[in-house]
C-alpha cells in the first residue's frame, strides 16, 4: 500500500476509532484524541485527573478498540519493583523460571503512579525507556507496541512519591481530564446507571499499529516547522540570552531536546490524523500544551501569583 493511501486510511481509522470509543466514553474528545496521537507516534502519556472520569475505563476501551493485551497495575507505597517485572522461581526440577509480571503487554495503565516509591517506579521507566527489562542479569524484550499510560491524582498529596521531573520528560503527553459538563455529565448517569452493557469492537491489530508508527515517522517535515518547533522549546529555557522577561520572571527550568522531538512526532500523527500529508506549524501548537505542561518547572513567583503551565505556554505560543 503507497503511504498516500495509507494515510486516507489513518484518517478514516482514526474516526471509526473515535465513534467506536464514543460508545462507552461519554465527552473527553481531546483526551482521547491525545492519548491516540501518543499510540500513533510511539509515545507515553500521562493522565492527570481527579478520581472518578472514568480513566481506567478510557484505558480498558481503546485497548479494546486496538486489540492489544491489556495490564492494569495499582501502584501502592508496598509495591516492589518484582512485582511489576516478574521473578525468578524455582521449579519442580530445581532449575529457575522466569514468571512474567503484569509490564509484559502492549498497553499499561499505571494506575496512581505517585503513590509507590522511586525505586519501583524507575523499574518501570526503564520498561518504557528501553522496551525491555532486566532480571537478573537476563534482558528481556517487551512485545510491540508497548504503551504506558500512568495516571496521578493531583489532589491528595500526603504520602505521595511525586515523579521527578526527569522522569516525567520520559511521557510524551501530559493530559489534564477536565470533569465534565453538565449534558456529559446527565448522559453518563443515564448509561451507567441501566442495565445495558456496550460492546465495542476491534478495529486495528498491533500490526496495523506499528505500521501506523512507521507511517508517521516516513511523513516530511518542512524546515520551518522543525525550526519552529525547536525554536518554541528553546522560548521555554530562562538561562538563554535569547529567553523573554516573561520567562525569566516565572520560570525556573525549561524543556530539554526531547520536547523538540515529540513536537515533531505528535505534530505529524496530528497532520496525519487530520487527512494532511505534512505538518504546519498549526500541528505543532496544537500539541504544544500536552507536550510542553510538564516540561516546564514554574518557580515560587509563578506560584504565588497563580500562574498555571496553561498561562506560561499560552504566552509562548
Amino acid at each position: 500500500m503507497s503511504d498516500v493511501a495509507a494515510m486516507q486510511r489513518l484518517v478514516e481509522k482514526h474516526q471509526a476509532l473515535k465513534k467506536e470509543i464514543g460508545k462507552i466514553i461519554v465527552g473527553q474528545h481531546a483526551v482521547i484524541d491525545q492519548i491516540l496521537l501518543s499510540i500513533y507516534s510511539g509515545g507515553h502519556s500521562l493522565l492527570i485527573g481527579v478520581p472518578g472520569l472514568a480513566k481506567t475505563l478510557m484505558v480498558n476501551t481503546i485497548a479494546q478498540t486496538l486489540g492489544l493485551d491489556f495490564k492494569r497495575i495499582q501502584f501502592t507505597p508496598d509495591l516492589m519493583p518484582s512485582d511489576i517485572l516478574g521473578s525468578e522461581i524455582l521449579d519442580q526440577n530445581r532449575n529457575f523460571k522466569f514468571i512474567k509480571g503484569p509490564v509484559f503487554a502492549n498497553i499499561i495503565l499505571a494506575d496512581e503512579i505517585n503513590r509507590t516509591p522511586p525505586k519501583t517506579q524507575a523499574a518501570l521507566l526503564e520498561a518504557m525507556q528501553e522496551r525491555a527489562v532486566t532480571i537478573a542479569g537476563q534482558r528481556h524484550k517487551l512485545s510491540l507496541p508497548y504503551f504506558v499510560l500512568a495516571t496521578q491524582n493531583p489532589i491528595e498529596q500526603e504520602g505521595t512519591y511525586p515523579l521527578p521531573e526527569a522522569q516525567l520528560d520520559r511521557f510524551m503527553f501530559a493530559i489534564e481530564l477536565k470533569y465534565p459538563s453538565v449534558e456529559e455529565e446527565i448522559q453518563v448517569v443515564k448509561t451507567t446507571t441501566n442495565d445495558e452493557f456496550p460492546q465495542v469492537d476491534t478495529l486495528l491489530s498491533a500490526e496495523e499499529i506499528l505500521e501506523v508508527q512507521h507511517l508517521v515517522r516516513r511523513i516530511p517535515v518542512p524546515d520551518n516547522v522543525v525550526e519552529y518547533a525547536v525554536n518554541l522549546v528553546n522560548s521555554t529555557r530562562p538561562g538563554l540570552d535569547s529567553a523573554s522577561d516573561y520567562v525569566k520572571q516565572y520560570v525556573d527550568w525549561g524543556a530539554g531536546p526531547r520536547a523538540s522531538q515529540n513536537l515533531i512526532l505528535a505534530g505529524k500523527a496530528h497532520a496525519a490524523i487530520q487527512g494532511k500529508y505534512s505538518p504546519d506549524i498549526e500541528d505543532v501548537q496544537a500539541v504544544a500544551y500536552g507536550i510542553l505542561r510538564h516540561r516546564i518547572i514554574k518557580n515560587y513567583k509563578a506560584e504565588a501569583e497563580g500562574i498555571t503551565q496553561e498561562t506560561l505556554i499560552k504566552q509562548l505560543l
